[in-house]
């Protein structure tokens, strides 16, 4: 008998019901100019009009809504070199959860100053994400943080999920999804 997967499409319509109305659901739209190139049809999904203008929003939102009265009182920490940190520092301040968020030293000036007037405490840390990845788990573990991963966390991947659902229902007979791949987290939803 094969293994459950460890997100279901009933955790993806959960996630989709927990932030329905607190995330933009995005246009999707034909291209009839990459239509013409490709010799199909081709349909864009517009993640970019999200507040913090990514996906990333969806499944920060769903891990922060999913964390108990104490783990909010308490705070989270997160690593991120971008758009998962503006995706954790907007959402938990909008919810009132204080958070931590640390980024590598080469993270991009905008991207740290939009994840530092969204209220989160910015620590920059390490030369690379997995030299973040050590600080952010070690103060998340010293100060009793709850960790929120950018993409290996099954409420992070079925927010981004969400993504999935809005698609399929605005254009139901898509037969192929072209999705980039970083860490994993939104091909996982």
């Amino acid at each position: 008998m094969a293994e459950p997967l460890p997100v279901t499409l009933d955790d993806i319509r959960a996630a989709a019901g927990t932030i329905e109305g607190q995330v933009l659901r995005t246009p999707m739209r034909h291209s009839r100019t990459l239509s013409e190139i490709a010799g199909c049809d081709i349909h864009l999904k517009f993640e970019n009009l999200q507040f913090t203008a990514s996906f990333k929003e969806r499944g920060a939102l769903n891990r922060l809504r999913a964390l108990s009265p104490e783990e909010g009182k308490r705070g989270v920490a997160a690593m991120s070199a971008g758009n998962h940190a503006q995706g954790v520092a907007y959402h938990a301040g909008r919810l009132g959860i204080p958070a931590t968020i640390v980024m590598p030293v080469t993270a991009p000036f905008t991207k740290v100053k939009h994840t530092r007037d969204f209220g989160a405490t910015v620590i920059l840390e390490g030369n690379d994400l997995k030299q973040a990845n050590i600080a952010a788990r070690i103060i998340a573990d010293r100060d009793g943080l709850t960790f929120i991963h950018p993409y290996d966390d099954t409420k992070v991947i079925a927010g981004q999920g969400t993504i999935g659902l809005e698609m399929l229902e605005d254009v139901p007979e898509l037969d192929t999804l072209m999705i980039p791949v970083g860490g994993g987290g939104l091909i996982s939803g």
